[in-house]
């Protein structure tokens, strides 16, 4: 079973363009430290309410990426609330996404290629070596928005966390998407972490509006 961390990924993943989507600023870096604290909870390796997040269980899952983080967490000696912690593990956004990213081609699901446009810029790009755990996924999730089934604990965090990246307007058409606006809503409600995930990428959006908005 794939984690949050490589769903989400796969999910802003452009499968024919190789690269990532376009997303609003740091949706994508709260998003990944949102979806491996997630990861620690289902783990049972952490406890985390809008106050506190707390490491309960230090023990290592075996998950590199998991483990780096929880050793982290376990080795701070004061309390920090969840938005402290998802500021703190999305500054180390870029290291998370390389794991990620090494976990998913030694899946053999991601090749890793090297390019250079007009032998200048440096490229690189991500095409799918299997697009099938990508297909499963997204129409997983389509069939959950449009749907009327319970989803699990699970598919409820990963729709929360992809509203937050607005990834979700690249699995369903304009008009499905203001259809099942309200559904989609309370669906994310139902994950505390992707609420706070959301809630930031909103107020880092809505700080850029407004900069852009008074300079000269």
């Amino acid at each position: 079973m794939l984690t949050f961390a490589e769903e989400l990924f796969l999910l802003a993943l452009d499968d024919r363009q190789g690269a990532l989507r376009p997303m609003p600023v740091l949706a994508l870096e709260y998003a990944l430290a949102g979806a491996v604290v997630t990861e620690l909870a289902f783990h049972n390796r952490v406890d985390t309410d809008l106050t506190h997040l707390t490491v309960v269980d230090p023990t290592p899952t075996g998950d590199l990426l998991l483990d780096g983080v929880l050793k982290e967490l376990a080795a701070e000696p004061r309390q920090h609330s969840l938005h402290a912690w998802l500021e703190s593990l999305s500054d180390e956004a870029r290291q998370i996404q390389d794991k990620v990213l090494h976990q998913l081609m030694a899946r053999g699901i991601l090749k890793c290629e090297d390019r250079r446009i007009l032998w200048v810029f440096h490229c690189r790009r991500y095409p799918l070596l299997d697009n099938h755990e990508i297909k499963e996924v997204c129409a997983r999730l389509r069939d959950l928005i449009l749907g009327e089934d319970i989803p699990t604990p699970r598919d409820a965090v990963l729709i929360s966390l992809a509203d937050a990246c607005r990834l979700l307007n690249h699995l369903l058409s304009r008009e499905e998407r203001a259809q099942a606006q309200p559904r989609i809503n309370a669906l994310a409600k139902l994950d505390l972490v992707g609420q706070e995930v959301a809630k930031t990428v909103r107020n880092i959006s809505q700080a850029i509006a407004l900069a852009a908005a008074g300079a000269p």
